[in-house]
């Protein structure tokens, strides 16, 4: 699996992090920035991430910022992409299973980098059941994107 990692400023650390982690797992990752702990804007760092995937480039994403909430409303506005913000494990693979969700969206600033990284293996360990309930709702999720 090829994971696209984003963050600003404020995920920087924790996108190291999940880079050597996931590197350590087996993973191929794609890291698309932030490069260091200067200013940035969370939707440019989303922006990338969300188009990314959308162009093959890449199976799940992850993007880190301060609370996890702006990184999230930014990715969600493309075509496609379904970031859940996830601060715990139940959560994160419960978000893939029943959701699809295809970018976890962690906030550096609200959960220690153990549960991090627990929470980031149990995104990625996840894969969507493909349930008659959980795919009928997914498509009414595509059929509002595809109004607007």
């Amino acid at each position: 699996m090829k994971v696209i990692l984003g963050s600003d400023h404020a995920g920087y650390r924790y996108k190291q992090m999940f880079s050597e982690l996931l590197t350590t797992e087996g993973y191929e990752v794609l890291d698309l920035g932030a490069f260091n702990e200067e200013a940035s804007d969370y939707p440019d760092h989303a922006e990338d991430v969300a188009v990314a995937l959308q162009e093959g480039k890449g199976d799940r994403g992850i993007l880190v910022c301060g609370s996890a909430v702006g990184v999230s409303i930014a990715a969600n506005k493309f075509k496609g992409i379904r970031a859940g913000v996830c601060h715990d494990t139940y959560s994160a693979h419960q978000a893939v299973e029943h959701d699809d969700v295809n970018v976890l969206c962690l906030g550096e600033r609200v959960v220690g980098p153990a549960l991090a990284k627990e929470i980031v293996l149990s995104f990625l360990k996840a894969s969507f059941t493909n349930e008659t309930r959980h795919v009928k709702r997914l498509a009414k999720i595509t059929a509002i994107e595809d109004q607007w």
